[in-house]
């Protein structure tokens, strides 16, 4: 499948801002489903932007705006060609040996409540995809998506007890759990085409992958209870939410802040050969 992306996030702020630095992990690497035939970051008020590989492998460009500024814009431009490789993730670049991936952090604590949606999941079967399967089922169950009801700093115990949330939850409960079961897990970001609905809403998206013996790394969209297909355009991975985060930065002064993202992300032509 080829796809376009057209992204763009605006940040306003109520004063001028002295100075900000942002880095931005808005770029896909290519492995055995996808291939990135074009990609652009850009931001005005910044020029170019320096690009480097982070420790997990991720294409991370480093926006910095050393001069009065009330407004920074963001756009990122790109057609990737997408193959369904039922979730499975071969041939991307791995810098980290699995049980990496077992750490816990912040967000992606445990407690009784999580170890119990392992548990449940476990059944004491040798079937390490089923149970995962039976995982992102439960979980889908326990928390409804909701939009409003949690933010960037809310942790997998805290979202699973608020019964609501969206992607970026699902996807950090799915983690604890699957850790607690001795799976390696991490976090994804990046991008949903959704032909059903025609909805840009859910476009900048994630999910979680976790390491199945025999088979490698394999994704989980618990938020729509399936593993990613040629409609997903994968960009970040990290051991949570902080570590993929698409944009992250800090800023000196400019008060109130106010941020609009724009995502749209279309099919073209037809399906790469």
């Amino acid at each position: 499948m080829k796809i376009t992306i057209d992204h763009e996030t605006v940040y306003r702020y109520e004063e001028e801002a002295s100075y900000s630095i942002q880095s931005l992990r808005l770029t896909p690497q290519p492995f055995d489903g996808q291939v990135v035939r074009s990609w652009s970051v850009s931001s005005p008020v910044a020029g170019a932007l320096h690009a480097v590989t982070d420790s997990f492998g991720n294409v991370t460009h480093t926006l910095v705006v050393d001069r009065p500024h009330r407004e920074i814009v963001i756009r990122v431009r790109g057609k990737v060609d997408t193959q369904n490789t039922d979730g499975l993730v071969a041939g991307a670049v791995e810098p980290f040996p699995p049980l990496f991936y077992l750490r816990e952090t912040e967000l992606t604590q445990s407690d009784g409540a999580i170890r119990a949606l392992g548990r449940a999941a476990d059944s004491g079967s040798e079937n390490v995809l089923d149970c995962l399967h039976r995982l992102m089922g439960g979980i889908h169950e326990a928390i409804e998506y909701k939009s409003g009801e949690t933010s960037a700093t809310t942790t997998a115990i805290e979202a699973l007890a608020n019964g609501a949330g969206v992607c970026q939850d699902h996807a950090h409960v799915f983690i604890a759990a699957a850790r607690t079961l001795g799976i390696p897990a991490r976090y994804v970001s990046g991008y949903l085409l959704n032909n059903d609905t025609g909805d840009d809403d859910d476009a900048a998206h994630a999910w979680a992958e976790a390491l199945v013996p025999d088979l490698g790394w394999v994704g989980f969209d618990v938020a729509n209870r399936v593993c990613p297909t040629e409609h997903y355009v994968r960009l970040g991975v990290g051991l949570d939410y902080r570590e993929a985060a698409p944009v992250r930065g800090v800023r000196r002064g400019g008060g109130e802040e106010t941020m609009s993202v724009v995502v749209r992300v279309a099919q073209t032509g037809a399906s790469a050969q």
